[in-house]
């Protein structure tokens, strides 16, 4: 069962990128503390991740913090290079903290993986979105598989 609104956010090892380089850090450590808008894709640079959902979030992000957002964050079961250079393509490197889940066990932990074996992918996160306040889940946003909706920018901005 996945994870739920009001339950935790689990601490798994997970790699942060941002402006300053990579960083070895936990789940709690990088997402536990403060508003917290999270937003998971299947894959870098693949198309409908790298064509809408990070932008929507690199475009919308200063009316996203004027809600009182402390870190945005974007998650996928990528290493840290990659999500490195996907940042710095997608504009994203000052303000989204880039997130490599790089064996999938926050993914998993979530009970938001799934097996993308048949598209050549391996393990991957879902599409989802969602906010957490010092480390509890508020809100969930968890795609249809192949629909972009409700883990946008745009719809999580309408529930901040």
């Amino acid at each position: 069962m996945p994870i739920q609104p009001n339950d935790a956010l689990p601490d798994t090892p997970l790699i942060t990128v941002d402006g300053n380089g990579q960083n070895k850090t936990t789940a709690k450590a990088a997402l536990g503390s403060g508003k917290v808008v999270l937003f998971a894709v299947p894959g870098a640079y693949t198309p409908t991740c790298s064509a809408k959902h990070l932008p929507g979030f690199v475009s919308h992000l200063a009316d996203i913090k004027a809600k009182g957002v402390d870190t945005v964050a974007c998650l996928s079961v990528n290493d840290a290079f990659v999500m490195e250079a996907w940042g710095k393509d997608g504009g994203a490197l000052d303000g989204v903290l880039m997130i490599a889940d790089f064996d999938a066990a926050f993914s998993k932990a979530l009970g938001l993986s799934f097996d993308g074996s048949a598209f050549g992918l391996g393990e991957r996160a879902q599409r989802f979105a969602l906010i957490a306040e010092d480390g509890v889940v508020k809100h969930l946003f968890v795609e249809e598989p192949g629909a972009f909706e409700v883990s946008s920018a745009e719809h999580v901005l309408r529930h901040l």
